[in-house]
């Protein structure tokens, strides 16, 4: 598969969700990704993984849970030493920010949908 390697967490099999139709995009741009929610599913044939997955290669981590349930992710978005991480509206989180920029991790505040559409991604 060409493209960046994304995990898109908290992806939902709810297609009227954004983290669903990110999914479908990557997917449909021949991006790597592994979705990661917290309730097993499918988008397309996709699998949603559960919990905290070790995964190898991560290029960008797109976060799609609100900053209340963010926490208890730090470490485990920390681990998977990312390039970047994508805080999609509704999740900006200055903290996580300013914890992923002290470790070398661009923290982006964009749409994901709007940067894939806008070849910007």
């Amino acid at each position: 598969m060409a493209g960046k390697k994304t995990v898109v967490l908290g992806a939902s099999p709810n297609p009227v969700r954004f983290s669903y139709k990110a999914v479908k995009i990557l997917l449909r741009l021949e991006h790597e990704v592994v979705a990661v929610g917290f309730k097993k599913g499918e988008i397309l044939d996709q699998e949603i993984l559960v919990g905290q997955p070790p995964i190898e290669g991560v290029h960008t981590v797109s976060i799609y849970i609100g900053s209340s349930r963010q926490e208890e992710y730090y470490d485990y978005i920390l681990s998977l030493k990312p390039k970047r991480v994508i805080f999609n509206p509704g999740t900006v989180n200055p903290d996580f920010m300013g914890r992923l920029n002290h470790a070398g991790i661009e923290p982006v505040s964009a749409c994901m949908l709007v940067m894939l559409n806008e070849g910007e991604f």
